[in-house]
């Protein structure tokens, strides 16, 4: 049995972790834009961290559940009920054969994830249940979902943890409308001018309308480089900044284009990925610097915690 789409969102798709050792072909690696709410969401339910998911926008839509599973929800925040009965993020919850989910409010965020027990079964493309816009390729057809269509789930529904069962608050990403985001210096950090590396590190910037899963366009005062001499196309990667020919940013996300010739100011630590995934237009950003070791060293603290959540959650279920 499936998940029914009776109300179309404004834009959900399927996603995984991405499509990933191909970009050498020119072929980017997708996936959710919130990869550590995906983690954790399929970790709760015990599946695999790559299960595929349903990835919202608001407004979410609607989704009626054709057999009895256990689900959960989070990331964004949109007010999530079940049967008219009001829901928790980050919990395990049980929905029977016709009962049916709604998301009746924005609360916060941006970019809401649906998991299912066992996942979603949907055909791979590259080894990746992720859509691709762009190319409509991979996820549901290359497609958004909408009204009348059915994913069918790939497991069997039962739960292997209690229905209680839920994510603690510091084990999740530190959400916020005004994130500071800690960042690396760019390979053409040191292309900027004194002043505009000041701006740059000291400054908020508004996040454009004309944002998108391929980049979030800042609004802000206009940076300078010491030269205009044009670049050769280089690597590019969810994160990466890139100084625009006025003087603005682009920040790359989860579909840019794997090469580009702006100027690339900045990397945005992989630690803070899903604080900007979860920004939208009329919110604001700002940057701190790290190094290397740093980003590393938070890194490594997230895996752990991580690691920690897994055995917890084999315990509980008496796995141990």
């Amino acid at each position: 049995m499936s998940l029914l789409v009776t109300k179309e969102g404004m834009l959900t798709t399927v996603q995984d972790l991405g499509r990933y050792g191909r970009r050498s072909f020119g072929v980017n690696p997708s996936g959710v834009m919130d990869r550590t709410a995906t983690r954790l969401l399929n970790l709760l339910l015990g599946n695999n961290e790559n299960a595929p998911v349903l990835e919202m926008h608001f407004p979410a839509g609607e989704y009626l559940f054709e057999r009895s599973t256990i689900f959960a929800i989070g990331g964004a925040d949109f007010s999530g009920h079940l049967s008219n009965e009001p829901i928790a993020n980050w919990s395990v919850i049980r929905a029977n054969a016709g009962d049916l989910l709604k998301f009746t409010r924005k609360t916060s965020g941006n970019r809401a994830y649906l998991a299912v027990k066992g996942g979603l079964e949907v055909q791979p493309w590259l080894d990746s249940a992720s859509t691709s816009l762009v190319t409509s390729t991979g996820g549901f057809y290359g497609r958004r979902l909408c009204t009348g269509d059915r994913i069918p789930f790939a497991g069997t529904g039962e739960p292997i943890h209690q229905p209680s069962t839920r994510i603690g608050t510091s084990l999740l990403p530190a959400y916020s409308p005004v994130p500071s985001l800690r960042i690396l210096a760019g390979p053409e950090f040191d292309e900027l001018t004194g002043k505009s590396q000041h701006e740059f590190l000291t400054n908020k910037f508004d996040i454009s309308p004309r944002s998108d899963r391929m980049g979030f366009r800042l609004s802000g005062p206009p940076l300078h480089r010491l030269s205009d001499s044009e670049m050769l196309s280089s690597g590019t990667t969810f994160g990466t900044i890139q100084l625009l020919p006025d003087g603005q940013m682009i920040v790359l996300m989860a579909d840019h284009q794997t090469t580009g010739g702006y100027p690339r100011i900045g990397t945005i630590a992989s630690i803070d990925l899903p604080l900007i995934a979860q920004l939208g237009p009329g919110n604001k950003v700002s940057f701190e610097l790290i190094d290397q070791v740093e980003a590393e060293r938070l890194v490594i603290k997230l895996e752990r915690d991580i690691a920690y959540f897994k055995t917890g959650l084999r315990v509980r279920s008496g796995c141990l």
